[in-house]
């Protein structure tokens, strides 16, 4: 009985010390398994593991073909890992890199992407803060990427989203210049409104700032007197704007 016990546990032993010896050290995986172990980590949302066998995969296999994919890729494992910067960058040097890759769209879609989020501001959509009062630099930084990616690659799979994000960033835009025309004519600098209203007009048409914009643009006018330029401003409120509740104030007050 006792040598049967003692030869099993002779077996278990064997098994356990030839599977160790089996387990392939990271340091010595190839391209392929760099590249899938890292593609697995991205799937499961674990992004600092997934960037870190992407690191790997580029120090210990840098000619592989895998490399090259995982250069591009490692940009969106920053992007979703709250690093925007080292995404960026990521992507611009794939773009320098491989200028002539056919997936170059996607490198400067990321760029889009990542300065999308970081200009509306993720802790303002959590505290419900008003993104467009904030300065709108990396808004027009992320505008003009997406403007980019659509006029080198018209017809990209990234094309259609991309215009719709530029959309909404305009309108984000429109906003910003609301807010500052708003500023202005409650610090009684009228003109300075009134030239920001009609900036709004000219640069943003068809954006849902445009209403207030007008309205904006004939109280100011009327402040400065240039009852002309009110009343032409009144006409093409009320023509494209009929229903808006502020032309009834507008008139009441020009009475």
């Amino acid at each position: 009985m006792f040598s049967t016990k003692h030869a099993l546990v002779s077996i278990l032993l064997v098994v356990l010390v030839s599977g160790c010896a089996t387990t392939i050290d990271p340091s010595k995986w190839s391209a392929k398994q760099f590249y899938d172990e890292a593609q697995s980590a991205l799937e499961d949302g674990n992004y600092e593991t997934a960037i870190k066998h992407f690191e790997d995969l580029e120090i210990r296999h840098p000619f592989s073909p895998y490399t090259r994919q995982a250069q591009l890729e490692i940009a969106y494992a920053y992007y979703k890992f709250n690093e925007p910067d080292s995404a960026i960058s990521a992507a611009d040097r794939y773009i320098k890199l491989f200028p002539r890759s056919k997936n170059i769209d996607y490198a400067y879609y990321i760029k889009g992407l990542v300065s999308f989020d970081r200009g509306l501001g993720t802790l303002d959509l959590i505290f419900g803060l008003d993104s467009t009062k904030r300065s709108p630099k990396t808004t027009l930084e992320s505008f003009h990427y997406l403007e980019e990616l659509i006029n080198r690659f018209p017809d990209s799979q990234y094309a259609p989203e991309a215009k719709q994000r530029m959309i909404h960033l305009r309108n984000h835009l429109a906003n910003y210049e609301l807010h500052t025309a708003d500023y202005y004519m409650r610090r009684g600098a009228y003109l300075s409104a009134s030239n920001r209203a009609k900036y709004i007009l000219e640069i943003y048409p068809q954006t849902p700032a445009i209403p207030e914009a007008l309205v904006i643009m004939i109280k100011a006018y009327r402040q400065l007197e240039a009852h002309d330029l009110a009343d032409d401003a009144m006409k093409i409120l009320k023509l494209n704007y009929p229903d808006l509740p502020a032309i009834s104030e507008l008139e009441q007050t020009n009475s």
